[in-house]
This record gives C-alpha cells, structure tokens and sequence, in this order.
C-alpha cells in the first residue's frame, strides 16, 4: 500500500490543478487531518530533493507545480502558437474575466468560435453551458496564468 503522501502527489499530479484539502481527502479516501499530514510530509520531501516540481499553496488550493526557476523551459519547450486572432479573442475573455460565448462573438465576430475550441483545447479557457442553455460562459484557467506569468489581471469592477 503506498504511503499517503505518494498518493496525494498522485492525484495533485493527475487533476493538474489546485483542489481543497476536502477534495484531496475525497479522492485518497481520507480524512482532513491525515491530508494535512500528507501535504506536510510532501512539501518538505520535494524541499529536501530541490526538485524542479514543487507543491504550492494557492487561494484555490494546493497544486503540484513547476518551480518558478524553470518557468523559462515551459517557453522553450512548448511554445504555443497562437495567431493574432486567438490571441485577441484570449485577451478579450481575460480581461472580462467571464464572458458569455455570444457577448464575446458580438465583440470579435464570427471567427470568436474558432478561437475558443482552440484556446479550450489547448487549456487557456474554460467553457461551461448557461444555466438557460443557450450560451456558454468562458472564462481563462489556471494554466492561462501560469504560462503568461500573470497572477491576478484587473476586473472591470476593480478601482
């Protein structure tokens, strides 16, 4: 049986995002406090490895994560070719910070559809259907900030 520890580095590693320490204690069928005893013990066997991963605290919860360090190496490696278009049009739904399909269409045109099945499938946006049905809403994912080193952009309600 594998340690705790391994197993939350498993399932950090395969969700690829930040999940609740509640969410973590779901999937490794656990409870709350064996986790935070898992995520300590995890935390201090990458610092005492200087690995190149790294578990992390965000607001969102805890996530394994590529060191600040190699950030440059994500770049290098896997460069994503976005034309102008999608680029614009993944400009447009950041800045919104959530933006329906159809508003989002009305501000860039027709060609807006496109972008968005290409940002969703390279994980930029994040689609989920209207509670009407009839649109979606898009908003930019964790891997948005992490690849343009962006921690927070402005909202429109922010001063």
């Amino acid at each position: 049986m594998p340690r705790l520890a391994t197993k939350i580095e498993a399932i950090l590693y395969l969700k690829a995002q930040p999940l609740t320490i509640a969410k973590i204690a779901e999937y490794a069928g656990c409870d709350r406090a064996e986790v935070k005893e898992g995520l300590i013990e995890l935390m201090a066997d990458y610092a005492r490895r200087e690995s190149a991963l790294e578990i992390v605290e965000t607001p969102d919860g805890y996530c394994l994560q590529l060191r600040e360090a190699y950030q440059e190496l994500v770049q290098a490696l896997i460069p994503v070719d976005l034309g102008r278009g999608a680029l614009r049009t993944l400009a447009a739904i950041a800045l919104k910070g959530s933006i329906s399909q159809t508003d989002l269409v009305e501000l860039r045109g027709s060609g807006a559809y496109q972008h968005v099945q290409e940002l969703v499938s390279l994980g930029f946006v994040r689609k989920r259907r209207q509670s009407d049905g009839r649109s979606y809403w898009l908003q930019v994912t964790d891997k948005f900030y992490q690849y343009f080193q962006v921690e927070k952009l402005p909202q429109p309600s922010d001063p």
